[in-house]
C-alpha cells in the first residue's frame, strides 16, 4: 500500500510515525503503514456469499449459502486471539460480508477487544439502519468498491443497478458519519474511469481511494492477459498522482492510496526527484518505513472456513486453520516453508528483483502475481513497470 497523498502532497512527514514510536497499537489509522513491527493487519473474509457477480472476484464468491463457513462464536474466539496478538486492525470482507447477519456483532466485538474494525463491501446491502447501526458500534471504515461509472461498474459486477445501489450504500453510510472511500481495481477495461472516479471524489465529499493493481487471482487470473502494458500502469499511475496534486492545490484534499504493485513508490520517489528534491529526501526515508508488499507478514487473511493465507489473493496455500490452531501460532510458525521465507523475502527473490536497488522499499512487489505467470514464487513480478535502468540506477 502506497500512500500517494501522504508522499506526493506532503500530508505526512517522517517525525509523524516516529512521534509514535512506530507501534502499530498507538499508530493512527492513517499512518499504520509505517508501523516497526509490522503486526499483522487481518483481513477476515467473513463469507464466501455475495449478491454481485464481479469478474475480478478473488474469492470466487456466489450467491448462495456456504455450510463450512466460521460461526459466530467460532468468529469471536478468532477475534480474541487477534486481540491478544496485537493486531491493530480486522477487516471485515466476503463475498459479501453484509449478507451475514452477524456482521454487527463481530465488529463491535472486534472494537469491545480494542482493535479497529473496518469493512471491505460492494455497499449495495448497506441500508439507512444498518449504516447507523454500524456507526453505533464504532466501526472505523467502510471501503466500497466501485470499477468504474455506471456502465463499466455494472458490466464488471455483473449485475444492472449495482452502481446505484452502492452510491445509495455510501450516501447512508456519510449521513450516519461513518467515513467511506472507494476501492478501484485498474485494469485495460476501466483505466478511462480513473478520471471518473476523482471527479465522484469531489461531487460527493468522498475523503479516500484505494486504487488496486490487478492481481492474477480468483476470477482475476483470467484477466492476465487484460492487465495495463507497463507504459499504460505508468500513464495511470501519472494520472492518480496528478489529480490527487490537482485536489490538494484546490484545498480539497483526499486520502489516495495504491495497492498491490510497490513500484508504485520509488516511481512517485523519482517523480518527485525531478520536482521537489527536498520532499523526495523525506519521501524515501517514509517508503523504507513502510518497507514495501507485506505479504506473510504486515498483512495476512483468515478465509470463512478458518484457513490461514499470507494474503487474500494466496487461497492456494494455506499456512494451517483456526479451528486447529490460534492465528497467532500459525503465523509465528515460521518452520512453515513458506511463511518462513516471505518474512524475509529479500533473501529469496530472483532475477530482477534481487539486484533491484529498491528491494528494501518495495519488498519483492507481489509473488503471488510472480508465480501465477511463472510458476515460480520468487520470479519477479511481471506487473513490475521500472525499466533495467531505473532499477539498477
Amino acid at each position: 500500500m502506497i500512500g500517494i497523498s501522504k508522499l506526493y502532497c506532503g500530508t505526512v512527514e517522517p517525525s509523524d510515525a516516529l512521534r509514535y514510536g512506530r507501534h502499530s497499537g498507538r499508530l493512527p489509522s492513517h499512518l499504520l503503514q509505517f508501523s516497526k513491527d509490522k503486526r499483522p493487519v487481518v483481513v477476515w473474509n467473513i463469507t464466501r456469499r455475495c449478491n454481485l457477480k464481479c469478474v475480478h472476484c478473488y474469492a470466487h464468491a456466489k450467491d448462495q449459502s456456504y455450510a463450512n463457513e466460521l460461526t459466530t462464536t467460532e468468529g469471536k474466539q478468532l477475534l480474541d486471539d487477534l486481540a491478544l496478538f496485537g493486531a491493530p486492525v480486522v477487516l471485515l470482507s466476503g463475498g459479501e460480508p453484509t449478507v451475514r447477519k452477524d456482521l454487527p456483532e463481530l465488529a463491535a466485538y472486534a472494537v469491545e477487544k480494542g482493535m479497529r474494525a473496518v469493512i471491505s463491501t460492494n455497499g449495495t446491502l448497506i441500508t439507512r439502519d444498518l449504516a447507523e447501526t454500524l456507526k453505533a458500534i464504532g466501526l472505523s471504515y467502510v471501503g466500497v468498491s466501485l470499477d468504474g461509472m455506471k456502465t463499466v461498474n455494472d458490466k464488471f459486477r455483473g449485475v444492472a443497478g449495482a452502481f446505484d445501489a452502492a452510491l445509495k450504500g455510501i450516501e447512508n453510510c456519510q449521513n450516519a458519519g461513518i467515513k467511506v472511500g472507494l476501492r478501484f481495481t485498474i485494469n485495460k477495461f476501466n483505466r478511462d474511469e480513473v478520471s471518473g472516479i476523482f471527479d465522484l471524489l469531489e461531487e460527493r465529499e468522498i475523503p479516500r481511494a484505494c486504487f488496486y493493481h490487478l492481481v492474477y487471482a480468483g476470477r482475476g487470473s483470467q484477466l492476465v492477459n487484460d492487465d495495463l502494458s507497463h507504459a499504460e500502469t505508468r500513464d495511470v499511475v501519472d494520472m492518480i498522482l496528478d489529480r490527487t496534486r490537482e485536489l490538494h492545490d484546490k484545498g480539497m484534499p483526499k486520502e489516495i492510496l495504491t495497492v498491490d504493485n510497490h513500484a508504485d513508490g520509488p516511481y512517485t520517489y523519482m517523480r518527485l526527484l525531478k520536482e521537489n528534491p527536498e520532499r523526495a529526501k523525506e519521501v524515501l526515508e517514509l517508503l523504507k518505513m513502510n518497507e514495501g508488499n507485506s505479504s506473510g507478514r504486515g498483512i495476512g487473511c483468515v478465509s470463512w472456513d478458518g484457513e490461514v493465507y499470507a494474503d487474500q489473493f494466496w487461497r492456494h496455500y494455506s499456512f494451517g486453520n483456526v479451528r486447529q490452531r490460534p492465528f497467532s501460532e500459525i503465523w509465528t510458525d515460521t518452520s512453515e516453508p513458506l511463511l518462513g521465507k516471505l518474512k524475509e523475502k529479500h533473501k529469496h527473490v530472483k532475477g530482477r528483483c534481487a539486484t533491484c536497488r529498491w528491494l528494501d522499499i518495495c519488498g519483492g512487489n507481489f509473488r503471488v502475481r510472480a508465480e501465477a505467470v511463472t510458476g515460480d514464487v520468487w520470479a519477479p513480478d511481471p506487473a513490475c513497470y521500472l525499466s533495467d535502468d531505473e532499477i539498477l540506477g
